[in-house]
């Protein structure tokens, strides 16, 4: 473009990115539902900040620089604000003029405490979550579970011996050692490593797993219970990879439902074939329909479960709780996790597992009725 700086810059601010922004595009639908959100929670987000001071950066726009982030996978905070200098869309998205300048990376660290804190990502999915509930999109009677595994942000060479394992190694200490700078090679043949001796100096609450035939790698569990009407999900957590915490924690999700007199049903794989998980399920007014484990000599459920047409559909219904770990793992950027700590990767969880059900619910308001 011809012409002077200033009649450049004069010409540029009197457009405004709503102009920029084609009117059918997706991206329009989903900030509906979005700030339809957030509306919700304003008078959580007024009690967070003090009304002297300097002005920081609102809550908004932090879940929805996050929600961005998930949905056009961008991999850091550092890239994200980076990207938001010239993507008009991005400030369009968090009501920013074309000139304004984008925040620094920092913001999201000094406050991410705070959101932590007031329990923000919490409040954001179950909000989420209601705004479905009003569409009239989830089921309340047929629900579906499942866990996976998200690598934690460690390597296996900060997997180290306890100071206290009654061992003579000290942390750092074994093949290699701490010569020959911080990215040696290491062999770890032949040496027993577990969560009862070793810890991880990166981040001490991931615990060494594995699903399958797929190697031991330093890890979280996420956990996910879905309506099976549509496939949203409805509850969410993260917890340590302890080898227990799928069963556990799909306990915990289900009796955090609404209490009712009327009798549920749960579909999951045949990992979840325990007498415990079954009977826990039982004691909530939950009929189990989980696969039966056929390698067992004995099923926890037999021909009075999965005689009924029910559990077939169930079963049916199962496989979708694994688009929402495909859409966090691929797109979200989760199969390995960014932050150290549960509670930084709980909140990130949390909320882009929100960030999948809004498009969930945009792809649903745009069907004809």
């Amino acid at each position: 473009m011809r012409g002077k700086p200033d009649q450049q810059l004069a010409m540029l601010t009197s457009l405004s990115t709503e102009d920029l922004i084609p009117g059918d595009h997706p991206i329009r639908r989903i900030r509906r539902v979005v700030d339809e959100v957030l509306a919700e929670l304003d008078s959580d987000f007024d009690a967070m900040y003090s009304g002297i001071g300097r002005p920081s950066v609102p809550p908004e726009q932090l879940l929805k620089a996050t929600i961005l982030m998930a949905m056009y996978s961008v991999r850091s905070e550092r890239a994200f604000c980076e990207r938001l200098n010239y993507d008009l869309l991005f400030k369009w998205f968090l009501d920013l003029s074309i000139d304004a300048k984008a925040f620094d990376p920092t913001t999201f660290t000094k406050n991410r405490d705070r959101l932590l804190d007031a329990e923000v990502a919490d409040r954001f999915f179950a909000a989420v979550v209601r705004q479905a509930a009003l569409r009239r999109y989830v089921s309340s009677d047929h629900f579906a579970v499942d866990g996976t595994l998200l690598e934690a942000w460690a390597s296996h060479k900060s997997f180290k011996p306890n100071t206290d394992s009654g061992t003579d190694d000290q942390p750092g200490d074994g093949p290699g050692g701490a010569v020959g700078g911080r990215n040696v090679e290491v062999d770890w043949r032949g040496q027993p490593r577990s969560n009862q001796t070793h810890r991880s100096t990166t981040d001490p609450e991931a615990l060494l797993a594995r699903k399958g035939n797929t190697p031991a790698r330093l890890c979280y569990s996420g956990h996910l219970l879905i309506e099976n009407r549509n496939a949203l999900v409805v509850d969410a957590e993260l917890t340590a990879a302890d080898g227990y915490a799928e069963r556990a924690t799909a306990l915990d999700l289900l009796a955090r439902l609404p209490v009712r007199a009327r009798r549920r049903t749960v579909a999951a794989d045949k990992a979840y074939d325990t007498r415990g998980f079954v009977a826990g399920c039982r004691a909530l007014n939950v009929t189990p329909h989980v696969a039966q484990n056929t390698t067992r000599q004995r099923s926890a459920i037999d021909g009075r479960t999965t005689r009924h047409p029910g559990h077939r559909s169930s079963q049916r219904a199962r496989p979708r709780v694994e688009e929402p770990f495909g859409w966090l793992k691929t797109i979200a950027g989760g199969r390995k996790l960014r932050y150290r700590g549960r509670a930084r990767n709980r909140a990130w969880f949390l909320v882009t597992t929100a960030t999948y059900n809004l498009l969930r619910i945009t792809a649903l308001d745009a069907q004809p009725a």
